[in-house]
């Protein structure tokens, strides 16, 4: 028997699109719109601490992530532990 033109056990696996290349729903499109906002302030140099939430898509896994100077971390660390815990108790 020939395996001429058969795979030997590879597959190829193709990843999902870029959001940018799909029609995002109006959720991603708000969540996108929110971080290239932030972007731009950055760029501008008119930020000086960003504080992010991320909840997973299954609502299962929330994490937080911050940029900020050394004066703004203990006030950043407060309001995100404060917005995790509504978004927590948002879920039940």
């Amino acid at each position: 028997m020939s395996n001429k033109g058969q795979s030997n056990g590879a597959e190829v696996v193709q990843f999902p699109p870029r959001v940018a290349l799909t029609s995002p729903d109006a959720d991603i499109a708000s969540m996108i719109e929110v971080l290239q906002d932030q972007l731009a302030l950055a760029r501008e140099g008119k930020l000086r601490s960003v504080a992010v939430v991320s909840v997973s898509a299954d609502g299962e896994a929330v994490g937080t992530q911050w940029s900020c100077k050394g004066a703004d971390v203990t006030g950043l660390i407060g309001k995100l532990t404060v917005l995790t815990h509504d978004l927590m108790a948002a879920r039940k």
